[in-house]
């Protein structure tokens, strides 16, 4: 028996979430995440777990982490220097995308410049059919040109993505062998090896993305490898997925595309744990940190997934955890624009120097710092003391706005929180839309280390009657990356019509999905447990332009009627309508393998025998007026406590704000169930 340990990477904070093996009881830490220096952090955490909680790094027994490594060197363009190799005359398929502009209601809106520009792009002589059969052999003089191109303008690999490889991937794996022996040091990477799905922009824009990081995050992981076990952490180092899942750093190493989303979706998967334990039939979570806020639906305790979600300024089309960035963090810095109007974010102050009320020589005024200067913060320690908030800082930075705008310092900083839930409130109204949800008949789950503070002020805006506040809100995503499963998907293009004929293809073609699928996850993660194995097929009506996933049992496949009437239902859901006798199509078939990992069992509280106490009456700014307001202790709130807002709930990860308008009741578990008041 020992510790696992779940780690998330955020801009300001590095979290830590550790499970005693014997007891099933939850340990937790906050430390400052070090962007100028990535990995210093976990040591540093591990040092203070030992301090903290006496633990031995021996003593670890499992060790997972999310990181942002992948997803920044997108968004900040520090990645690869790489080329691109395609079939001759296809050479544009970046510059062409899919002819879409990012915002259909902006005239100027411009697609983003591509990761790799025109001019290391180099076209070789072949030519594969759509059935995967060889209508041009390659030319094998074409690729040394393509290579000395690709090399004279800078480049130190390439992805190599042909046309219709999805069916047939020879020509890539001989353009990456041929490569190999002109320069063994040439990094090359195959689309067919990253994500072989039909739709060449999509197919190659993923293993562009997957090149782009690749060398910068095998880099990061195998540098945290060796210092975790110079420190003694013997387990073999794991990271999350994009898919909610988890897989070895070795792996990920090859096939960083999968773990681009690693850290987002680490949260979800612990407001999916939150929602389940709460019974609750619709959630939504709301993971606010330090830099973004981030948005996803929970339905029955089960995340969304899907495809295209957004990478920076490009789609990625693997599946994963459907997350939408719908506003700033805690450490957005409020400005004012030369029009004299108040702005907050999209930079932050991150954690070096953070908000100016961290004491860390920050000097611009933050989400954060307005909070502080309404007096809302700063009676208790942050971050596991890691923090003492400097009020008199806050005020100095929130002042700054006050005197261009011509307002008192509290009126400052309550336009600033003002700002930014009306544009989280935006944000959030389009990702609804998208959805066809009704954000009142949802609840918000808040978490990260400002999602609580700020959460019910948006629920305030949309009418949403609960807010859930977990018992570790400000590291729910290092707990969703301890209690991820052993997880992956697999994916093959059939593009077949749905015959009785092409039935036994398609068991033929799960039945190898699901050898690969067994042999990663008891091969190449160590699984020895029971795997679970979902089964979907993309399908659509013959015609359509687009698929949907429609989910199976293998048991389907022997039999044409009970796969239409899947799709039939599957299309009538999404769309309200359905055709029976229409023709249909198979267009891929997907499989994903599930390992189960050991959860926490989370302590029930004692029953209250008593009204809860209030630590203190504080001075806060409500709602344009100061008000007294009680202050109350998390820990010392104990099942059945209910009280009224406005409250502040202070602990060792983050602060609860409760406005006026609404009430506070504590659930068996220690869950804040935060819901409004009606008249």
């Amino acid at each position: 028996m020992g510790y696992r340990i779940g780690v998330d990477i955020g801009g300001s904070f590095t979290d830590f979430a550790v499970l005693d093996e014997a007891s099933r009881s939850l340990s937790c830490l906050k430390v400052f995440s070090r962007p100028d220096a990535p990995g210093e952090e976990v040591l540093a955490g591990m040092q203070g777990l030992g301090e903290r909680f006496g633990m031995s790094p021996q003593d670890v027994t499992y060790f997972t982490h999310g990181t942002t490594v992948g997803v920044n060197t997108v968004i900040q363009r520090k990645g690869f220097a790489l080329g691109l190799v395609t079939t001759k005359n296809f050479e544009d398929v970046l510059e062409l995308a899919r002819l879409k502009i990012p915002d259909m209601y902006n005239i100027r809106s411009k697609r983003p410049t591509p990761l790799i520009p025109r001019d290391r792009v180099g076209g070789v002589v072949e030519r594969m059919d759509a059935d995967g059969s060889v209508v041009e052999p390659l030319d094998l003089a074409s690729v040394k040109a393509a290579y000395d191109k690709l090399r004279a303008a800078g480049c130190e690999g390439a992805v190599v993505a042909l046309l219709h490889s999805y069916r047939n991937p020879a020509h890539e794996h001989a353009v990456k062998k041929a490569l190999a022996e002109i320069d063994p040091d040439f990094f090359v990477l195959c689309s067919s090896d990253v994500w072989p799905i039909i739709r060449e922009y999509e197919r190659t824009m993923t293993a562009v993305i997957g090149g782009y990081v690749q060398p910068r995050v095998a880099h990061y992981l195998s540098s945290l490898q060796q210092a975790l076990r110079q420190v003694g952490v013997q387990p073999e180092l794991r990271v999350t997925k994009s898919n909610g899942g988890v897989m070895t750093a070795e792996h990920a190493k090859t096939n960083c595309v999968q773990m681009i989303l690693s850290g987002t979706a680490s949260g979800v998967i612990g407001a999916a744990y939150i929602a389940e334990q709460c019974r609750l039939e619709r959630a939504m979570s709301i993971d606010i940190g330090g830099t973004s806020a981030d948005l996803a639906l929970i339905v029955k305790g089960r995340p969304q997934y899907g495809v295209g979600e957004t990478i920076g300024e490009f789609q990625i089309y693997i599946p994963s955890v459907a997350v939408s960035s719908i506003g700033e963090g805690g450490g957005s810095i409020a400005w004012v624009d030369p029009f004299g109007v108040l702005k907050v974010g999209p930079e932050s102050a991150g954690s070096n120097p953070g908000p100016a009320c961290y004491g860390r020589g920050g000097t611009r005024p933050t989400i954060t710092d307005a909070f502080a200067a309404m007096g809302l913060l700063g009676h208790s320690e942050l971050g596991y003391n890691s923090v003492s908030v400097v009020l008199d800082a806050a005020r100095r930075a929130v002042g700054t706005i006050a005197d261009k705008i011509g307002t008192s310092i509290e009126q400052a900083a309550e336009m600033i929180v003002n700002v930014a839930i009306s544009g989280m409130y935006a944000d959030a109204s389009g990702i609804m839309s998208k959805f066809g949800a009704d954000p009142r008949q949802f609840s918000l789950i808040a978490f990260g280390g400002a999602g609580p503070m700020l959460t019910c002020f948006l629920a305030r805006e949309f009418h949403v009657e609960q807010v859930v506040v977990p018992t570790t809100p400000g590291v729910l995503s290092a707990l969703g990356g301890l209690i991820a499963d052993l997880k992956s998907d697999f994916v093959r293009t059939v593009y077949a019509d749905l015959t009785s004929a092409n039935l036994s293809k398609f068991r033929d073609v799960v039945a190898e999905l699901k050898q690969r699928a067994l042999a990663w996850l008891r091969d190449e993660q160590g699984y020895k447990g029971e795997p679970t194995i979902h089964l979907s097929a993309d399908m659509r009506y013959k015609g359509q332009s687009f698929e949907i996933e429609t989910p199976l049992e293998e048991a389907d496949l022997a039999s044409l009627a009970t796969m239409s009437a899947s799709f039939n239902r599957e299309h009538e859901r999404m769309y309200g309508h359905a055709d029976p006798a229409a023709a249909m199509q198979v267009i891929a078939l997907r499989l994903v393998v599930v390992g189960r990992t050991p959860k926490p069992d989370l302590a029930r509280l004692p029953r209250a025998a008593a009204p809860p106490a209030s630590v203190k009456q504080i001075e806060a700014w409500f709602d344009g007026r100061r008000r007294a307001i009680p202050l109350y202790a998390r820990s010392a709130l104990l099942a059945g406590h209910e009280f009224p807002g406005p409250c502040v709930v202070a602990q060792d990860d983050c602060t609860t704000c409760v406005p006026p308008g609404f009430g506070c009741r504590v659930d068996d578990y220690g869950n804040l169930f935060i819901s409004s008041q009606k008249d």
